[in-house]
């Protein structure tokens, strides 16, 4: 166990999370099934976390981009959500940049189609009548 210690707390003792335990017990409650939070759940799932992002840290950054500049990057992360099956659940959390430009030109290009979808939709209801 004492392999896993990550750091220390404000007394100067080993503590075994780096993660806030206090706002992971706020995060656990927040879910309307959860009544108690068991203290070795509460350490678990803490450590877990840690793991996970840890995990996805190191995926994204040994398949990103940002390995030339020695830096993980948001664009990474994102590329790693989009195209690893592992992370995929992700790719809503961490979607892609887009420029505001770009998502307005998207916006127009589907109002457009809607508008024609809806002539479309009423010339076919006349031509019924």
């Amino acid at each position: 166990m004492a392999d896993l210690v990550v750091g220390r707390d404000k007394c100067g003792e080993q503590r075994l999370v780096s993660l806030p335990l206090s706002r992971i017990r706020v995060i656990m409650k927040s879910s309307p099934e959860v009544s108690s939070i068991n203290q070795e759940a509460l350490v678990l799932t803490a450590k877990a976390t840690e793991l996970f992002v840890q995990y996805l840290a190191t995926y994204s950054y040994r398949h990103g981009s940002g390995k030339e500049k020695r830096a993980l990057t948001y664009h990474d992360l994102s590329d790693a959500a989009e195209e690893s099956e592992t992370f995929q659940f992700l790719a809503d959390i961490l979607p892609k940049k887009i420029l505001a430009s770009k998502y307005l030109k998207m916006l127009k290009e589907k109002e457009e189609e809607e508008e024609e979808e809806e002539n479309n939709n009423d010339e076919s209801d006349e031509a019924e009548s």
